[in-house]
């Protein structure tokens, strides 16, 4: 008792080994395809939580900025008062500069 007997038993046989072939490569085929969709999956995912991280970055700079505006005007009006308050100062300065000088120029004229 032979397996083969005829032609179409080896048609047969044949027929099963390609089936088999195919049904083993769509195997490996359909894994790599859910692994690559795997790491689709991941990389979307991390790329969401980035895009969320720089969003919550710019919101916390956008506050930052909207409440330092509100202090703008106050920050203004000091400066113009520091620079009041310096110009009188350096006026002084340069009328004590100039009482000195003439002190001591004519501390010179009486020695000679």
């Amino acid at each position: 008792m032979s397996l083969i007997q005829n032609s179409n038993d080896v048609l047969n046989i044949v027929k099963a080994i390609s089936i088999l072939g195919i049904s083993i490569f769509l195997i490996c085929f359909i894994y790599y395809l859910a692994m690559i969709m795997r790491e689709l999956f991941k990389m979307i995912r991390d790329m969401r939580d980035r895009i969320n991280k720089v969003d919550e970055v710019i919101e916390a700079l956008k506050n930052r900025i909207e409440h330092s505006a509100s202090y703008l005007s106050l920050i203004g009006d000091g400066v113009k008062k520091i620079m009041e308050i310096a110009k009188e100062r350096g006026g002084k300065t340069r009328k004590r500069k100039n009482k000195t000088t003439t002190k001591q120029e004519g501390n010179k004229t009486r020695k000679q």
